[in-house]
Parts: C-alpha cells; sequence; structure tokens
C-alpha cells in the first residue's frame, strides 16, 4: 500500500479570479440554491467580496477536483501562554456591519498564505490581532492536522482545514490576566467586503484532560476568518 502523502507546509499558489461576476458565475452552478445570495446577508457570514479577496492573495483556494466544490484553507493556530501557563483565547468580533461574532473560544489564528511557514504566520497574526507592542515569543510548529466542514462564513461552501499548530509565549505588551481587546491592524476596508474591527480575549486555564485544549483547535479551523 502506498503511504500517505504528506501535508503541505503551506497553500499552493493562488488562482485568482478576474472579476466578482466571474467568480460568481463559477461558485452559482456549484453551491445549493440560494447559498450565494445568504452570504453577507445573514449576520456572521461574509460577502462574495471577502472570498474574491482571499482567492487573490492566497489566503483560500477553491478544489474543484472533490466530489463537491470545497474552500481550501491553511490556518496557524498559535497556543499562547502566559507566565502562569494560562491559554489566551479569542471569544468574539466586533465586524464593520456591526454584528458581535462568537469565536469558540479559539487560539488566536491566522490564514496562511502561499510560502509563508506557520511560524512566520503566527508572528504576523500576533501584529494584527494583538498589535505592534505585544512581544510574543514563537516557540515553533507542533504538527498539522485536516479537518473539514461546513464554513460558518460561506454558507454552502465547505471547507477542508489544514491547522497547523504553534506553540508560543507572552514576553511583554499583553495584558497577562482578565479580559482584554484589541483593534485588528491587518484587515483593509475593500468595497463589498466584511472586516473584522476588534477582537475580544481572555485566558482561561488548562483543563486536565486536553478536551479543551483539542476543541478550541477545532474551533480555530471551523470559524478562521
Amino acid at each position: 500500500m502506498r503511504p500517505p502523502s504528506p501535508l503541505p507546509s503551506s497553500p499552493r499558489p493562488p488562482v485568482a479570479f478576474p472579476t466578482l461576476d466571474s467568480l460568481a458565475a463559477f461558485l452559482r452552478p456549484r453551491l445549493p440554491p440560494g447559498a450565494l445570495s445568504s452570504w453577507g446577508a445573514v449576520p456572521g457570514t461574509k460577502t462574495l467580496a471577502n472570498l474574491f479577496l482571499e482567492l487573490a492573495v492566497g489566503d483560500c483556494a477553491l478544489d474543484a477536483a472533490s466530489p463537491r466544490l470545497v474552500r481550501a484553507v491553511h490556518v496557524a493556530t498559535v497556543r499562547i501562554r502566559n507566565r502562569r501557563g494560562a491559554r489566551l483565547v479569542e471569544t468574539r468580533q466586533l465586524l464593520s456591519d456591526g454584528t458581535v461574532r462568537r469565536r469558540g473560544p479559539r487560539p488566536l489564528s491566522e490564514k496562511m498564505r502561499p510560502g509563508e511557514s506557520p511560524e512566520a504566520a503566527a508572528a504576523r497574526a500576533v501584529r494584527e490581532e494583538l498589535g505592534a507592542r505585544a512581544r510574543v515569543r514563537i516557540l515553533g510548529g507542533a504538527g498539522a492536522r485536516v479537518e473539514e466542514r461546513e464554513s460558518a462564513s460561506y454558507p454552502g461552501l465547505p471547507a477542508r482545514y489544514v491547522l497547523h499548530a504553534v506553540d508560543a509565549e507572552v514576553v511583554d505588551g499583553v495584558p497577562e490576566d482578565g479580559e482584554f481587546e484589541t483593534e485588528e491592524a491587518g484587515e483593509d476596508d475593500a468595497a463589498g467586503a466584511i472586516t473584522v474591527k476588534r477582537h475580544y480575549w481572555d485566558w482561561i486555564e488548562d483543563d486536565d484532560d486536553g478536551d479543551s485544549e483539542r476543541k478550541e483547535v477545532a474551533a480555530a479551523g471551523a470559524r478562521a476568518h
């Protein structure tokens, strides 16, 4: 029996669509009826413009070779601990349309780009979501796994997440007790796109069996922004 192919360490180069209309024409016959019209209309979902931008920069790819169309995403999940060993989790986000989106809770996470290592994506996530003053030591990757599930952002378009776990620890510039919030610095306001404006964080203590951490990492894939 041939051994399974190793998981790719970063996304493939992007295949972008020239216009929003060309993307819509590609998607419409491949999605359930009414799915595309729900994007951006149902609270917590993203728009066609969001997917167009993701494809343009390589944040995701569309896999039409599967039995049904799949949005493929590589995600760096950053397991940040403070000095007492508690883990940082995101509890919710404020979106540009005023919607507050619940986040699990889940660890800091970032969609990876072509050629970007999990550690580089983790460092970018710290800058963009925790702020320029946050000093976090990236300790290294801890393996990857694949999950496939329905997307909360794009109803009707399943997502395949390759989750790359990265361990890290706080050095300075991040509150280490209680809840706090930060402004998003990595998303531009593009026409028609719904963007993240604020992140809300909390620290949680480890449980005894590790089940909580497994659920958080799964949530990072299911709700990768």
